[in-house]
This record gives C-alpha cells, sequence and structure tokens, in this order.
C-alpha cells in the first residue's frame, strides 16, 4: 500500500494563487485556492492508501477531512520541501499538490509491482505528481522548479537513476483565470468550479 502526500499552502488571502489576480481579488483567489485544496483532498480520502500526509505551510482549517496526518513544510526551495515531503515516508509514496482539483482516486491508485516511479507530467512543462516505490529526497533536490522544464529536469532525473518510470495522464495546474476555467469544466461537479461560478468576477453572487 501507498502512502499519499499532498503538499499545500494554507489558503490565505495574498499567499495563494497570486496569478489569479486579477480579475480575482486575494479573498477569491484564496477561495479558489481552498476549494481546489479540498477537493484534492476528497480525492486523495477516497483512494486506497496506507497512509494519507498533508505537508502543510501554514495551519490546518475545516477543508482537512479526517484521516491526515498533517506535517509542516521545512524551509527552503520546492524543491528541497518536496524533498523533505518524501523523507517523511518509509516505504512507496505518491506526492501530489494542491493546483489538481480535477483529479480523481482512480489516477491516484497506483502499483510500484511493475515500476520503480511514477510521473505525471503537467500542461506547463511542471509536474502535477511524483511517486516512489522507495522515496530517495536526492531525487528531487537541486531540480529547478516553476519552469517550463522542471518536468522534462525531474523525469530525467529518474532516469539516471535508473528507475523504470510509469507515466500518469498529463494534467493542467490552476495558475491563471484561463486554466480555473478549463479545469472547472473537466470537473463541473466539485467544490472548484461550483466556488468559480459563484465568484463575482464570474457573475456570481459571491455568496456560499
Amino acid at each position: 500500500m501507498t502512502t499519499l502526500l499532498v503538499i499545500a499552502k494554507e489558503p490565505r488571502p495574498g499567499r495563494v494563487k497570486t496569478r489569479l489576480t486579477p480579475p480575482f481579488t486575494p479573498a477569491q483567489a484564496a477561495d479558489l485556492a481552498e476549494a481546489s485544496l479540498a477537493d484534492t483532498l476528497d480525492a486523495v480520502a477516497a483512494a486506497p492508501a496506507v497512509r494519507r500526509v498533508l505537508v502543510l505551510d501554514g495551519e490546518p482549517g475545516p477543508w482537512l477531512p479526517a484521516g491526515f496526518d498533517v506535517v509542516p513544510q521545512c524551509a527552503g526551495g520546492l524543491d528541497a520541501r518536496l524533498a523533505d515531503a518524501f523523507g517523511h515516508c518509509r516505504g512507496p509514496a505518491l506526492l501530489i499538490g494542491m493546483d489538481t482539483p480535477q483529479v480523481t482516486p482512480d489516477l491516484l491508485t497506483v502499483d510500484f509491482a511493475d515500476c520503480d516511479a511514477y510521473f505525471g507530467p503537467a500542461e506547463d512543462g511542471g509536474f502535477w505528481a511524483l511517486g516512489l516505490a522507495d522515496p530517495d529526497p536526492a531525487l528531487l533536490r537541486g531540480v529547478p522548479m516553476s519552469t517550463a522544464e522542471t518536468g522534462a529536469v525531474q523525469r530525467g532525473r529518474l532516469l539516471a537513476a535508473g528507475l523504470r518510470v510509469a507515466d500518469l495522464p498529463r494534467l493542467r495546474d490552476v495558475d491563471t483565470a484561463a486554466d480555473a476555467a478549463a479545469v472547472a469544466a473537466l470537473a463541473p461537479h466539485g467544490r472548484f468550479a461550483a466556488r468559480l461560478a459563484e465568484s463575482p468576477a464570474c457573475g456570481g453572487t459571491g455568496r456560499r
């Protein structure tokens, strides 16, 4: 059984989804981030796992379902924080972020019997998922993050280590308003799509 890791920031205005402003206000962007995180955690809760861990920058809120261990993110760049997240695991682990609310339990149901690593590419050149049968933080440290080459470098690092890599479907991260609309259309029944429709920036009333 696999440990499922979610690395996330507490959805507070001005700290999350800053590329959504404008057209959204910081408070509206934080609302969307909260909905995205809640949808993600629901998918993780419904997927088979020996342990579920939220690696959090900030404090947990009412959006956190039962059944998750919460550990703080370490200091440093994103590569160091992802590496440290895997350091909490003693067996197979799959890590995802909070930017793909369209993720489903099926996508998170992985089996390392025939591979050593899972890699989920993102449309922006990064990656939305990384799974390691034998978590080694060194596989992530030093990978340049948040660039159009991040995914290629990270996948290349896995191959260079001699790992058998299985690819997951390519998903779109929510970074911009265009991303938000596209992702909501893929998962129209989730919290994220509902929160987006309610947003005044999209013609909604802002009421929940």
